[in-house]
C-alpha cells in the first residue's frame, strides 16, 4: 500500500507521469461512454445502431484528446481540483459532443439517436469527473481516501478536530485543512439549531451540547468564527474548555481580508479575548489632526509603548519622527522595522540616549523643530524601582522635569506624558514618581497657561494618558504565565485576589494619540477600562486554553498548579483609575477627562529642584521624604495596608 501511496502522490511531482495517466484514462473513458450511451438508448449493448456508428468510437478519441489537450486539460493541477474545473470539464465535453455532430453530418455518416447525444455528454462529463476528483482525494489523502475501511500506516500525525462555527469561515478552513493534509475534521459545532444535523461537505453539523460526548474522538477545537465580538467569543471559549484539548482560532476577518494571514493559520486564542471586553475602536476623526506633516518625537521610543506609538504615527504621515531611546538593543529594533517599511518615505532620526540627558534634549528640539513630544521614558517595574528607589525617581520625575520645561523654552505646541493607574494613591516609589511626574506637568501646563494669557500668545498645551495594564508589554503577566505554563508549571502569582484593568498595546497607543486632539491643558485622560479582572482567573484559563488541567485542591491530579507568592513591596492588589473620582465624557464615548486636584507651580517646581540635588547627593532618605511630603497619599495608603 505504500508504494501505491508514494506512486499517486509523486504523480503529482511529475507532470509528465500524471499527463500521460490522464490521457490514457480519456482514451478508455471516450469509447466507453459512446457505448454505454447506444445501451442506454437503445436497451441493447450489441445493438446494430451501434456497428453503423463505429465512427464514433474512435473519433471520439481522435477530436477529445486533442480538445483536451488544446483547452488545458491537462494542466491544471489534479490536487486542487474543484467545481469550476468540472465546469470547465463539462464546457469541453459538449464542444466536443457539436464537433463530432458536426463531423458525422458533413460527411454524411450513420448518426445515433439524437437523445443518445445527451446521454453521451453526461456520461463522459460524469465518468472524467469522477475520475478527477478520485485522483484528487487519492493524491491528498493517501490510499483510504479510495478504500474506506483500510488502515495505511501515515508518516505524519493525524490531528482530530472539531472546528466550532459551520459558517463560511469554517467551510473554507476545513477545505484547508483537508487540502494541507494531517488532519482529520471529525465535526463541526454550531450555535444555530438550523444548521443541526445536517452537513458540509459530509461532515455532520452538531450542537455544541454533544461536545462532551465526542470529547474523545478529537484532539483540538478551532474556533473559525472571525467576526465574533469579545464577550460571546469569551463565552464560547469557556465552554470549550476541557482536559487535554487545546483550542486554536483562525486570524480575524481583517487579517485575512488583508492577506496578512491564511485562514488556515490557526493559532493560539488571544489573551485579550479572555478579557469579556471588546476593544475600543478609535475615533478616526481623532487620529491624524496635528500629527499630519508635523514632526513627532517620541522619548522611550523601543518600549512596549514607545514602539507602538511609532508604528501607528508613521501611519498618520507625519513629517519627521524622532525616536529617544536609552537601550541599544530596543533602539536598533523599532528604527530597523520603521525603516524596512517600503511605504514610508517619512525621515526618521533614531537618537541613542538618556531623557535626563538636558543637553542631548535640548539639542534635539532646537536642531529638529520639533512640534510634539509623546513622553514614554519611565522605569516601570515596581520591584526593581522598590529595590532602586533613588534612579526610579530620578529617571521617572527629573526626566518628566527636563522635557516639560525645555518643551516651554522652544515653544513646543504639544507634550503628552504617558502616565499609569499606579500613580492613583500610589502604594510603591514607582507609583509615587509617576504621580509624582503628573504634578510636574500640570506645574508646567498651569505656568504655561499663565505665560499665554499675559503674552497673548499660544504656548504649549501639556496633557497626560493614564491606563491599566497592557497585555504583552514588558513585565506583563501574560508572557510570564504563557513560559511557565510551557516549562510544565508552577503559575505564579502574588495573590489570589489580585484584580487588574487590562488593554491592548494598540489600544493603548490609539489612546495616547486621541488624547492630543482631545486635550485642552493640563488634562488626565483615561480609558473605559470595563472590569477588572482577576489575575487568578487569567492564569486558570491560559492554562486549560493550553490542553492542561488546573491541579488544586479539588483537582489533586491536575496539570499545573497556581501557587500564590504573597504581594511583592509596594504592589497593589487592586488597582484604581481615579483619584478624587469624578470625570467627565469627552468627545470620544469610552475616553474620559479625570477632575484631579493638583500642587501650584509655585510651590511644586522649587521642591523638585531640591528633590534633585538629594538624589545627585545619593539621599535616599531625603529623597524619599520629599517624595512622602509631595505625594502624601503614598504614605498614607502604605499606613492603611500595614
Amino acid at each position: 500500500m505504500s508504494r501505491i501511496n508514494k506512486f499517486i502522490n509523486g504523480l503529482g511531482i511529475k507532470p509528465v507521469y500524471r499527463r500521460f495517466l490522464l490521457v490514457l484514462i480519456d482514451c478508455l473513458l471516450l469509447p466507453l461512454s459512446v457505448w454505454l450511451s447506444f445501451w442506454l438508448r437503445l436497451a441493447d449493448p450489441f445493438s446494430p445502431q451501434l456497428d453503423r456508428s463505429q465512427w464514433l468510437l474512435f473519433t471520439s478519441i481522435i477530436f477529445g484528446v486533442p480538445l483536451y489537450y488544446f483547452t488545458s486539460q491537462y494542466k491544471g493541477l489534479t490536487r486542487f481540483v474543484g467545481s469550476t474545473s468540472l465546469y470547465q470539464l463539462a464546457g469541453r465535453n459538449g464542444l466536443l459532443i457539436i464537433l463530432l455532430f458536426l463531423f458525422g453530418a458533413f460527411f454524411q455518416l450513420d448518426m445515433p439517436p439524437r437523445t443518445s447525444w445527451f446521454l453521451l455528454w453526461l456520461l463522459l462529463t460524469g465518468f472524467t469527473g469522477t475520475i478527477r476528483i478520485g485522483l484528487r482525494d487519492l493524491m491528498r489523502n493517501g490510499i483510504r481516501a479510495l478504500f474506506l475501511g483500510i488502515e495505511v500506516k501515515q508518516d505524519i500525525q493525524i490531528n482530530r478536530v472539531a472546528i466550532y462555527g459551520a459558517g463560511s469561515s469554517g467551510a473554507q478552513l476545513s477545505n484547508s485543512l483537508k487540502l494541507r493534509g494531517g488532519y482529520n475534521i471529525v465535526t463541526f459545532i454550531d450555535d444555530s439549531p438550523d444548521l443541526w444535523w445536517r452537513t458540509i461537505n459530509g461532515i455532520p453539523i452538531k450542537p455544541p451540547q454533544v461536545l462532551n460526548q465526542i470529547i474523545e474522538e478529537i484532539d483540538q477545537v478551532l474556533v473559525a468564527i472571525p467576526s465574533l465580538n469579545r464577550k460571546r467569543r469569551r463565552f464560547i471559549i469557556e465552554n470549550l474548555q476541557h482536559p487535554g484539548i487545546s483550542v486554536l482560532e483562525i486570524p480575524s476577518v481583517d487579517d485575512i481580508t488583508s492577506g496578512r494571514a491564511r485562514i488556515d493559520k490557526l493559532r493560539p486564542v488571544a489573551i485579550e479575548d479572555l478579557l469579556g471586553r471588546d476593544s475600543v475602536p478609535p475615533d478616526p476623526s481623532l487620529l491624524g489632526p496635528g500629527i499630519s506633516n508635523a514632526t513627532i518625537c517620541i522619548t522611550g521610543a523601543g518600549g512596549s509603548i514607545g514602539s507602538e506609538l511609532c508604528r501607528q504615527i508613521i501611519k498618520l504621515n507625519p513629517k519627521k519622527l524622532i525616536l529617544i531611546d536609552n537601550s541599544e538593543p530596543s533602539l536598533y529594533k523599532i528604527n530597523n522595522e520603521l525603516n524596512s517599511n517600503e511605504l514610508s518615505r517619512i525621515e526618521i532620526s533614531a537618537l541613542l540616549g538618556n531623557t535626563l540627558d538636558e543637553s542631548l534634549i535640548e539639542k534635539v528640539f532646537r536642531d529638529h523643530e520639533v512640534e510634539i513630544l509623546f513622553h514614554a521614558a519611565a522605569y516601570k517595574h515596581v520591584p526593581l524601582v522598590e529595590e532602586n528607589p533613588l534612579e526610579g525617581i530620578k529617571n521617572n520625575v527629573i526626566s518628566t522635569q527636563v522635557v516639560c520645561k525645555l518643551a516651554e523654552k522652544y515653544n513646543l505646541r504639544q507634550v503628552i506624558f504617558i502616565s499609569t493607574d499606579k500613580a492613583v494613591r500610589p502604594t510603591s516609589v514607582m507609583g509615587a514618581s509617576k504621580r509624582l511626574a503628573e504634578l510636574v506637568v500640570h506645574a508646567y501646563s498651569e505656568q504655561s497657561a499663565k505665560e499665554a494669557k499675559l503674552s497673548n500668545t499660544t504656548k504649549t498645551l501639556y496633557s497626560m494618558v493614564r491606563f491599566g495594564n497592557v497585555l504583552g508589554s514588558s513585565g506583563s503577566v501574560v508572557p510570564l504565565f504563557r513560559k511557565q505554563i510551557s516549562k510544565g508549571g508552577p503559575v505564579t502569582l502574588t495573590h489570589p485576589k489580585m484584580t487588574r484593568y487590562f488593554m491592548t498595546i494598540p489600544e493603548a497607543a490609539q489612546l495616547v494619540i486621541q488624547s492630543g486632539v482631545l486635550a485642552e491643558g493640563g488634562d488626565v485622560f483615561l480609558l473605559d477600562m470595563g472590569e477588572p479582572v482577576s489575575i487568578k482567573y487569567l492564569a486558570a484559563q491560559m492554562i486549560r486554553l493550553s490542553g492542561f488541567t488546573v491541579k488544586d485542591d479539588q483537582n489533586p491530579e491536575g496539570d499545573i498548579e497556581i501557587v500564590s507568592t504573597g504581594l511583592r513591596p509596594g504592589e497593589k492588589l487592586f488597582e484604581e483609575l481615579l483619584i478624587d473620582a469624578k470625570s467627565q465624557p469627552t468627545k470620544h464615548p469610552l475616553i474620559y477627562r479625570a477632575i484631579e486636584n493638583s500642587l501650584p507651580e509655585s510651590y511644586l517646581l522649587p521642591k523638585i529642584d531640591k528633590l534633585l540635588v538629594s538624589l545627585n547627593n545619593k539621599k535616599t532618605k531625603e529623597a524619599l521624604d520629599l517624595l512622602k511630603e509631595l505625594v502624601p497619599e503614598w504614605e498614607k495608603r502604605k499606613k492603611e495596608l500595614n
